[in-house]
């Protein structure tokens, strides 16, 4: 029983030794290093860019008129279709004008009135004035005749007075349209009652060639885009071209042009508004449409432009994964100026043909080493619709 404890005990003691032995021989042998990061690299670009000032607009008529209705009366009948086009002169209302046209026979008769009566006046003071000469009347009756003539005179001019505004509400029984342009709905039917209290709105008439676009414009870029404007690089005879791009992502195929900017910038909001004009022949713009319009600001020189998703950000400290000639990662502080599309310019920090990465940012780390795919800026722009940083 003894020898068999005596045997156990040196076996547990030989296996320890050999655990020791192996110990020992592992603290020799270096551990085996992860193989360099895959991530695909690609070149900076270098080249001139435009720049471009945007905004988000909304379209009207080069004019907007409101017809309203200018008397009171019941409409007889609409005489446009809604939404097409009318010519100046073109009648759109017609109101009942029996009211109208029996206050304008009364007038008229008025008027007859007070010229017959202004006419005997005018005998009586042509007959008494040369008798009084010869005192054949009295000075007092010849004074009441001329009176008397005064007085009618300044009737008959009122009664001409009341003929004319008679002439003017029955006129205004037919309502025309005031010029050239797109008429919209009619805001009232026949039957109803119109112009009583305040002039009621009819319907409205735009001229839509061309089309105006009003849009507001921060206070940097108004300034950007005043100076541009002094630009002979980019201004040919002091105007810069606006391109209007609706709602579906195309681009009106006229060009715009400046119409006005207003006064002041709004202290509240730090905007300004600015309005430019697009020839619309064929009338497919109509008013009150959102688009975006765009201007030429500047032409950066030779400027660097990097994928937006290859920017990092961190504490408001912009990066950028340079990959150094040893395939090894730099990440390097940027200043970033505009955004072109999917790609952004770098002012400073990064120089041409430089190497940065575009896919697998989470791999790399300052220092590391990587295994770098090159590809090119516009295949990894076209890419960057994943997550940024990816």
């Amino acid at each position: 029983m003894i020898q068999c404890d005596i045997q156990s005990a040196r076996g547990r003691a030989a296996l320890a030794a050999a655990l020791v032995l192996s110990l020992l021989a592992c603290k020799g042998e270096a551990a085996p290093q992860a193989p360099p990061a895959a991530v695909k690299a690609a070149i900076v670009l270098h080249r001139d860019v435009p720049v471009f000032i945007e905004a988000i607009g909304q379209t009207r008529g080069n004019t907007e008129t409101e017809i309203r209705a200018r008397v009171e009366g019941f409409v007889e009948k609409v005489h446009f279709q809604e939404g097409m086009p009318v010519k100046k002169g073109d009648l759109l209302y017609t109101l009942d004008a029996g009211p109208f046209q029996a206050n304008l026979a009364q007038a008229k008769a008025n008027l007859a009135e007070a010229q017959a009566q202004w006419a005997r006046t005018r005998q009586d003071v042509e007959r008494f004035e040369p008798l009084v000469k010869d005192n054949a009347v009295s000075r007092q009756e010849y004074e009441t005749s001329v009176a008397l003539e005064k007085a009618a005179a300044a009737a008959t001019e009122a009664a001409q007075a009341a003929a004319r505004r008679a002439a003017v509400d029955f006129g205004y029984t037919k309502v025309l349209a005031p010029d050239d342009g797109l008429v919209g709905r009619s805001e009232v039917q026949a039957g109803t009652l119109v112009g009583r209290g305040l002039p009621t709105l009819l319907t409205r008439v735009s001229k839509i060639d061309p089309i105006h676009v009003r849009f507001t414009l921060a206070e940097a870029d108004y300034l950007r885009y005043a100076r541009a404007k002094r630009s002979p690089e980019i201004v040919d005879k002091g105007t810069i071209p606006f391109e209007l791009i609706l709602a579906d992502g195309s681009i009106h195929p006229h060009k715009g042009r400046f119409v006005f900017v207003d006064r002041a910038v709004d202290p509240e909001t730090g905007t300004i508004l600015v309005e430019a004009a697009f020839p619309n022949p064929d009338g497919l713009v109509r008013p009150g449409q959102y688009a975006k319009v765009r201007a030429l600001a500047e032409v950066k020189k030779g400027a660097i432009l990097v994928p937006q998703r290859s920017v990092q950000e961190q504490q408001g400290v912009f990066n950028v994964a340079v990959v150094k000639p040893d395939d090894t990662v730099e990440l390097r502080p940027v200043r970033t100026g505009e955004r072109i599309g999917a790609l952004w310019i770098i002012e400073s920090g990064l120089k041409p043909d430089e190497r940065i990465v575009v896919e697998g940012l989470q791999k790399v780390r300052q220092g590391a080493k990587v295994t770098a795919q090159m590809v090119a800026i516009e295949d990894a722009a076209a890419s960057s619709s994943g997550t940024p940083g990816a």
